[in-house]
């Protein structure tokens, strides 16, 4: 793939963040840019900020995919199934098509710290660049987690153009797997897979098909790269004999053979790193101020990736010890009456939220349910029969979920957001604990799962006392 763009004919697909960072940089870099999408609200002033309008042709609505004729390159936001027929057209005509993660890439000059996973990957990538930047290095940090790549690489563009040495020493980057389904050149310096369970079957043949996009973040590495996989997940410590970097692994306990010579782990009460040979103990779990024996193993992964590009032990140690957690991810939103109240709407999957049942010792009212993803909600039967108290169901999926983790007499069908709240807030008693772990997507009912959790605080903040 020819990374010279300028005067060529691309077409950015789907206007959310990553669509118009994308064509932000393909304008700077002179090409000519075409964006399209299906929704006619897309072109908006505020959705196309900072694009130069003048030199943009844009196609919404009805019709959109006429912005692919005579393309010669195009990118597509992460929303944007690759399998489109529209796009299958397009590769037939011998047109590439890359997401705006590969297309970020080709113009970064540093070093790719990037990091994947069903769950864990916005916690993992903000300690990581938190842990890089109390080390004195200049990190970018984002991808699918808040700023897209394409802004690294304009900054990066503007600075070579300016004569400036590049503006990062580091991209810590979170990755998806929508993300992954097209690249071809991206290479990481240090990628990690933190797991990998059952999401997004909306979008993919089949599991199998699931792990093999997942499996594409190392695609492009060498030895000299490193691959950091979890040895706890069957499916990602299979990888291992067949990744062509050198590969460490990270999990609760050490291994009993010798297939793990460069591993980060738990030993008693200890996370202990052996690289080479060489044994140090990084932290004491009790340490962690973050809940969860998920939140554990991100730390434990974080650690591994510090080591690897050379932090010091006492700042990644003090920057992993002391952080309270992301907003969304189990946050404490507020406690009423002895009842706490948490926010853990990235709990947009089963796995994730059998993490958080997993995470908490007291007596939970659940609030659950949305756009089913095409999870096995009867995994969590027995969590639910185990610990839930009272089991609070919103949004589209709240029949299946009723089925599936039935005979369950506990449960309350909300019609509205509100509603669930309250009847959570007037079954808790002192002692319980409130918990908003959806299980499933938020587009039944909310913007995104950000809106949701907000909405969540909010609606927490104004139960009375």
């Amino acid at each position: 793939m020819d990374r010279h763009v300028e005067g060529k004919r691309v077409t950015v697909v789907g206007l959310a963040r990553s669509g118009v960072s994308a064509a932000k940089l393909l304008q700077a870099l002179g090409a000519r840019v075409t964006v399209a999408d299906a929704k006619e609200t897309s072109a908006g002033a505020e959705g196309l900020a900072g694009l130069d309008r003048t030199a943009l042709t844009v196609t919404v609505g009805a019709g959109y995919e006429r912005a692919l004729e005579g393309a010669e390159l195009v990118v597509i936001s992460p929303g944007v199934p690759f399998r489109l027929p529209m796009l299958e057209a397009v590769r037939r005509r011998g047109v590439a098509v890359v997401s705006e993660l590969e297309l970020a890439f080709w113009f970064l000059r540093a070093p790719m710290l990037a990091i994947t996973g069903t769950n864990g990957k916005s916690t993992t990538t903000t300690l990581l660049g938190m842990v890089l930047k109390d080390s004195g290095h200049r990190a970018f940090v984002g991808g699918n987690l808040g700023t897209p790549l394409c802004e690294a690489a304009l900054t990066t563009v503007r600075a070579e153009r300016a004569g400036e040495r590049p503006p990062y020493d580091y991209h810590v980057v979170e990755v998806s797997s929508f993300q992954l389904e097209t690249v071809q050149r991206f290479h990481p310096r240090v990628a990690a897979l933190l797991n990998i369970t059952q999401d997004h079957m909306d979008r993919y043949h089949s599991f199998d098909d699931y792990v093999a996009t997942k499996r594409r973040i190392f695609e492009n590495q060498t030895p000299q790269d490193l691959a950091l996989l979890c040895m706890d997940d069957a499916r990602v410590a299979a990888l291992a004999p067949t990744l062509p970097a050198t590969v460490w692994g990270f999990g609760r306990s050490a291994p009993s053979t010798g297939q793990w010579p460069h591993r980060v782990c738990l030993e008693g009460q200890d996370i202990v790193a052996t690289i080479d040979g060489h044994r140090q103990v990084l932290f004491g779990r009790q340490e962690l101020r973050i809940l969860g024996w998920h939140n554990v193993l991100n730390a434990m992964a974080t650690m591994a990736m510090g080591l690897a590009v050379h932090c010091p032990m006492d700042t990644m140690r003090r920057v992993v010890t002391s952080f309270p957690g992301l907003e969304h991810a189990l946050e404490v939103v507020r406690e009423r009456r002895g009842v706490r109240y948490v926010n853990d709407s990235k709990g947009t999957n089963v796995d994730a939220t059998l993490k958080a049942l997993e995470s908490v010792d007291v007596p939970i009212l659940l609030i659950a349910g949305g756009r089913d993803k095409g999870g096995d909600f009867e995994k969590l039967r027995p969590l639910i029969h185990q610990k839930v108290k009272r089991l609070v169901l919103i949004g589209e999926a709240t029949t299946r979920i009723a089925e599936a983790v039935a005979p369950f007499d506990r449960v309350i069908r909300a019609a509205t957001f509100r509603e669930a709240v309250e009847s959570a807030a007037r079954e808790a008693e002192s002692g319980d604990l409130v918990m908003l772990s959806p299980a499933c997507a938020s587009f039944d009912m909310f913007a995104d799962y950000r809106d949701r959790g907000r909405q969540f605080k909010d609606l927490v903040m104004k139960l009375s006392e």
